[in-house]
């Protein structure tokens, strides 16, 4: 493992992503809780995921996580296995299916070698994993490998101009008398783990450049406009100063595209 994605793995290995902020331990009401909150927070994965379609397709999840999403994909009866970069979170995936008595296939992987066959599945799903690989642009040529023709590749990465990317440069760089520091610097260093990126629309295009047709749309997040936790890195007075004074009506009225997150869904 080169340098770069060892600090990506050291660093999620620390704490999969919502581990401190949502699971309260490995029981069964613990998971349904955590699951509870993550649709609340974010309901558009429901629609962008399509779960519900997913019956009898051989699907694939890269980046697990703590498993909400997997374990939908499973209850849909999907024919499913899923990788993650960490064998944290393949231990609280595993957990989880074990508890509800799901089934997948679940093992440590590599996005940007992906240890299967071409054409080999009818939907590859990745929520908010790509960006934080040190080569995202091979991870996106891994998937559109192992996609079926026909096939769908659903996948969350994070938009650059979004008021997480804003709120980030104000402290970060402005107010550290540094305005001149770059988004995708603030990206890579404040973010999540090291080295994280964030792309605008059209970049995310070129990334996507291999498939027959790629759909894109942003949407404005919790972190966006500071409704909830803001998670593992960040915490404070200013930041609860900042959530009792954020214009959240004027956000979401006038700027429903600047949002952190970029839902992508690429045809093969």
């Amino acid at each position: 493992m080169d340098a770069a994605k060892q600090k990506v793995h050291e660093f999620w290995d620390e704490a999969s992503c919502g581990e401190h902020l949502y699971l309260s331990g490995s029981e069964k009401p613990s998971y349904i809780e955590q699951r509870r909150i993550r649709y609340e927070l974010e309901p558009y994965i429901m629609e962008f995921a399509g779960f519900k379609t997913a019956r009898d397709l051989d699907v694939l999840e890269i980046g697990v996580g703590l498993g909400a999403d997997h374990q939908c994909f499973a209850e849909a009866g999907a024919r499913l296995q899923g990788i993650d970069l960490t064998q944290r979170a393949i231990n609280y995936t595993k957990k989880r299916l074990e508890l509800f008595d799901l089934r997948s296939n679940l093992q440590i992987g590599d996005a940007e070698d992906l240890a299967f066959g071409d054409r080999e599945f009818d939907v590859v799903y990745s929520w908010g994993v790509l960006h934080h690989s040190p080569n995202t642009q091979k991870a996106i040529q891994e998937v559109h490998r192992v996609l079926r023709s026909g096939g769908v590749a659903k996948i969350m990465i994070y938009h650059k101009w979004s008021f997480v990317g804003f709120m980030l440069w104000a402290r970060y760089a402005l107010l550290r008398l540094r305005p001149l520091t770059s988004l995708s610097d603030i990206y890579a260093r404040h973010l999540e783990s090291p080295g994280t990126k964030a792309y605008s629309v059209k970049e995310a295009r070129r990334l996507f450049h291999h498939f027959r047709s790629v759909d894109i749309r942003t949407v404005l997040t919790h972190g966006d406009i500071l409704s909830s936790q803001a998670g593992q890195r960040h915490h404070g007075l200013l930041l609860e100063v900042a959530r009792k004074v954020w214009p959240r009506w004027f956000i979401q009225r006038l700027f429903p595209r600047n949002g952190l997150f970029m839902l992508i869904t690429a045809t093969k």
